[in-house]
């Protein structure tokens, strides 16, 4: 594995974000958790909450890959995310502008830059159907759909992420 000194995305458990940051900064990494301010209703109160904007991932900034098999190491870290195969590296200035935006902005809503509808033909970018064409069968979540390959007159049906296609 080639590896880069930087900042990369660590998937935790559901709701271990918290967790996961507080037990790599006792690890002396270099972690970053943007939070963001929301207001909860109960049936007696509101109040305000700060939940992690991007749910399950945490941002760890690795001097060495030793450091990746340390904080893999940590119950709760699940995987580190990868694209193509290759570990997702975030810019300091990615990190340094979503900062910049959440002390701006409040109540941040996060939306898939990709609005997939059933019926749609989509292609996809990695793999080995990569450049093939697709049509949206299922939208299980924004995680997950199920899409029919139709170039190669079967009716192949495969689960990917939804990122996996432009």
């Amino acid at each position: 594995m080639n590896f880069i000194e930087g900042w990369y995305v660590i998937y935790t458990k559901s709701r271990y974000e918290k967790k996961i940051a507080q037990k790599l900064t006792e690890e002396n990494f270099k972690v970053y958790l943007p939070l963001n301010a929301t207001i909860s209703q109960w049936s007696d109160r509101k109040k305000k909450v700060e939940k992690p904007l991007f749910s399950s991932y945490v941002f760890v900034y690795l001097d060495t890959l030793k450091d990746y098999s340390k904080a893999l190491s940590i119950d709760g870290v699940v995987l580190f995310i990868k694209f193509g195969g290759k570990l997702v590296r975030v810019l300091d200035k990615e990190i340094n502008q979503i900062k910049i935006f959440l002390n701006q902005f409040s109540e941040v809503e996060l939306k898939h830059s990709l609005d997939l509808k059933i019926g749609e033909v989509k292609k996809i970018t990695s793999g080995p159907f990569k450049n093939y064409e697709c049509e949206i069968i299922k939208i299980d979540n924004k995680q997950k759909i199920c899409v029919r390959i139709r170039s190669l007159q079967q009716s192949l049906m495969a689960e990917m992420h939804s990122y996996h296609l432009i």
